[in-house]
């Protein structure tokens, strides 16, 4: 096993310290077997030793090679003591706390080993970009990062990067909560002026849901209508399904070859949960996700390049892909890809869980009517408000808990007037019904101008996005020649 990069060993959970431990004794083993150099096994040896450290450093007791960690949760990415484990779990599939406030995100910055997004770092992307932060900066809703800094430097210094997001497509119908990774990224497009690559994993979900591969396949083209409709840049944005696009392109898939080569079985079973059931293609759909991260699996996009480095805007919970792909790269010489992180949107029902496309009344989807928004809001909204009005006028709401206030944080754009909905619903001025409308009103114009939007995206409008092509950009900034 590689060393770890500096600061990703901290962020390993239990299961995965102990797989990685297993694997550095085959390698150690192995070095000494093939009578390597004395230097090699030594390195080897040191690192062995420093993860055995770290074991017990998170374990609290040795490691013992047939004694694996116990009451993980599966998938769980840190050395969560039993109380915390209880109160939040984050993995790429499961969300869960038990505080009404929603996940301590603080706290994941430690677990995962990431960087908070902080005063500093939002003043220099408003430097560097001349424009004001987007609203999902300037209120924490990207909380977290990995190397944005970098990415900043090769801008300011006149160097290429280009932008990587994804969608699973589980469902024809997507919710609010879907767009915000989405809205960032066009943004940053906008802002950045650079390249798109846009992820439709079809393969992942016919691979974890009950679903056929052209189903699978058609909800990914559906979904795509939906992302085309936050308005990217046709010129600037490719978007692909696993299906359809791994079989055409030797890059892409030679390097997911060559991460699944640098990958074990034990470490993906550390960083993602998987048990000895689960199929094959789980267990190897790790490697598809992470390849978009390196230029030249899209050489119609980059030709050659394999140096230019990607930035990935996505959720927490998909940081694991994530984690790995970044221990994988230098092994393989590309560049480690960036990430910025984002807060979960929460389900109606309250900021314990993130929305469900398969519960219809956790989610406001982007079909929905004028009418269901307004009936959803009323009737599921989860309120911050008191028992009576009386309550209410004297000892206020509360915004921490209220998921109509934390609606209007991620789509209402004016600061003050959201600053002013928080003192007065805080202080008793506003009752919940009063803060329900607001939002309600908010939510029918957006969402109806999406559908108009969508509307006028044709099927040949998403062969065009979805056809492997040569994109545009400046070239007086950016030269992908050199």
């Amino acid at each position: 096993m590689a060393d770890m990069p500096n600061g990703e060993q901290g962020c390993a959970s239990p299961l995965e310290l102990f797989n990685n431990i297993a694997a550095q004794g085959e390698l150690v083993r192995s070095l000494k077997a093939g009578k390597a150099s004395k230097d090699e096994i030594d390195s080897a040896v040191k690192m062995l030793l420093s993860l055995k450290m770290s074991y017990k450093a998170t374990v609290g007791e040795d490691y013992k090679a047939d004694c694996p960690p116990g009451n993980l949760a599966p998938g769980g990415d840190s050395g969560m003591d039993a109380a915390e484990a209880e109160e939040d779990f984050v993995d790429p599939w499961t969300v869960q706390t038990s505080s009404a406030k929603g996940i301590d995100y603080d706290k994941l910055i430690v677990r995962f080993g990431s960087s908070k997004i902080d005063k500093e770092l939002v003043n220099r992307i408003e430097r560097a970009t001349g424009q004001k932060p987007h609203r999902f900066l300037r209120r924490g809703i990207f909380f977290s990062h990995r190397d944005v800094n970098q990415i900043l430097d090769a801008y300011e210094n006149k160097k290429p990067f280009y932008l990587y997001t994804g969608r699973g497509p589980s469902s024809e119908a997507m919710h609010v909560g879907h767009l915000i990774p989405f809205i960032f990224t066009k943004w940053l497009q906008d802002v950045f002026n650079v390249p798109l690559v846009i992820q439709m994993t079809d393969d992942e979900k016919y691979l974890w849901k009950d679903l056929t591969l052209d189903q699978a396949y058609g909800y990914a083209v559906e979904n795509a209508k939906d992302i085309i409709a936050c308005g990217f840049d046709i010129n600037k944005t490719f978007i692909f399904s696993d299906l359809d696009y791994m079989g055409m392109s030797p890059g892409f898939y030679k390097n997911v070859v060559k991460i699944q080569k640098h990958v074990t079985f034990n470490q993906v079973k550390g960083i993602f949960g998987f048990t000895d059931s689960d199929s094959i293609g789980k267990i190897s759909f790790p490697a598809i996700q992470a390849a978009p991260s390196f230029s030249n699996s899209f050489p119609q996009i980059f030709r050659d390049r394999a140096d230019i480095q990607c930035l990935i805007p996505c959720a927490i919970d998909q940081d694991p892909y994530f984690r790995m792909t970044r221990d994988v790269a230098p092994r393989i010489g590309y560049p480690k890809p960036a990430l910025l992180h984002s807060t979960f949107f929460p389900a109606l029902q309250g900021a314990q869980t993130k929305m469900s496309a398969s519960d219809p009344n956790s989610s406001i989807f982007l079909t929905d009517t004028a009418k269901q928004i307004k009936s959803k809001v009323n009737k599921h909204a989860f309120s911050g408000g008191r028992d009576t009005i009386e309550e209410h006028r004297q000892f206020g709401g509360n915004c921490d808990v209220d998921v109509s206030f934390m609606y209007l944080t991620f789509f209402l754009e004016d600061d003050d007037k959201l600053e002013q909905i928080r003192k007065d619903y805080t202080s008793g001025d506003m009752l919940t019904g009063e803060l329900k409308k607001t939002l309600i009103e908010l939510l029918q114009p957006l969402i109806a101008e999406h559908q108009a939007r969508r509307k006028e995206v044709t099927d040949e409008i998403v062969k065009e996005f979805m056809t492997p092509r040569k994109l545009s950009y400046d070239f007086q900034c950016f030269c992908f020649d050199t």
